[in-house]
């Protein structure tokens, strides 16, 4: 029986999601391209596998129609809006994924990436590369009002990191777990106004079917002048348009993306220098990204027992 490992990095820290593959009794086939796939490449090189082990290549219905012999998906990921998750279960597909082992990664990376943001490290490194000696003043996270919007397990370590350095913590859900929030001072409030109070907004929500934005123009009206707006969620989830915009005219001082609409990124926000841009790297910690394989690996082959 083969397997397809669709992520263009899998396998690549250690062979333990491989070997447990072929000890399993299973033939792989990797992903030649070193991207992400399309639906075409996804149904030639599939085409007589029985699991994938995904990525974030479209998982639509053609593309399962196209594959009679695939029973299970397991994502390397928490995030599920690649796949057509209702066709999947008129056609008995079995879908995992691994909602524990990205957590710290994209926590410490949304971390990073605000302080680099607001303390302007990368402005500061291009200067120094440039042999140009050139002091920058950026900002503190001290007293910071960060607003988090999605209240998972993602955003639920973000808020935590943030808080222990001194921030003060608001934050929308709407599925909020309120004993938590009471438990870590997290003041829980309506999506309009972390949109207007925060300082500092980090967005932490999964994507829908319809990959629609949710925030726009209409939310970025909404946002406090001067704010900084972090996005290491999905892709999509901001509209790159109004962002762009928005951080033309300074009614942002700053943003850090790490997902995009449409990946490779080669867009316009490359040309802007309040902005820090990242090529999705908010799982890729060795740590966090060798445990979300062996686990998607595991949940596979569990589910074709």
């Amino acid at each position: 029986m083969k397997i397809l490992t669709s992520p263009s990095s899998f396998g690549q820290i250690t062979n333990k999601p491989l070997d447990l593959l072929t000890d399993a009794g299973f033939e792989v086939i990797n992903n030649p391209f070193g991207r992400k796939l399309t639906e075409d490449e996804v149904i030639y090189l599939a085409k007589d596998c029985v699991g994938i082990v995904a990525g974030v290549e479209p998982l639509t219905a053609r593309v399962m129609d196209a594959l009679p012999g695939l029973k299970c998906i397991s994502r390397v990921g928490i995030g599920l809006d690649n796949i057509d998750l209702n066709h999947a279960a008129r056609k008995g597909i079995i879908i995992k994924n691994t909602p524990d082992g990205p957590t710290r990664a994209v926590a410490e990376l949304t971390l990073g990436l605000t302080l680099a943001l607001i303390r302007k490290v990368p402005q500061a490194h291009y200067d120094m590369k440039n042999r140009v000696w050139k002091k920058r003043t950026g900002n503190l996270i001290l007293n910071k009002v960060i607003g988090v919007v999605g209240l998972g397990r993602i955003g639920k370590q973000v808020s935590q990191l943030f808080k222990s350095i001194g921030a003060r913590i608001i934050g929308y859900d709407p599925f909020a777990d309120k004993d938590w929030a009471l438990k870590y001072g997290v003041e829980l409030m309506d999506f309009e106004t972390v949109l207007k109070t925060a300082d500092i907004i980090t967005i932490h929500v999964p994507g829908d079917e319809n990959n629609s934005a949710v925030f726009g123009a209409k939310e970025m009206d909404l946002i406090k002048p001067g704010a900084f707006l972090i996005n290491i969620s999905r892709g999509g989830i901001v509209d790159e348009d109004v962002l762009y915009a928005s951080l033309s005219t300074g009614k942002l001082s700053g943003a850090a993306i790490d997902v995009f609409a449409e990946e490779p990124y080669v867009g316009p926000l490359i040309d802007l220098d309040n902005v820090v841009l990242t090529p999705h790297l908010g799982s890729y910690a060795e740590e966090g990204k060798l445990i979300m394989e062996v686990d998607a690996v595991n949940n596979l082959i569990n589910a074709l027992k």
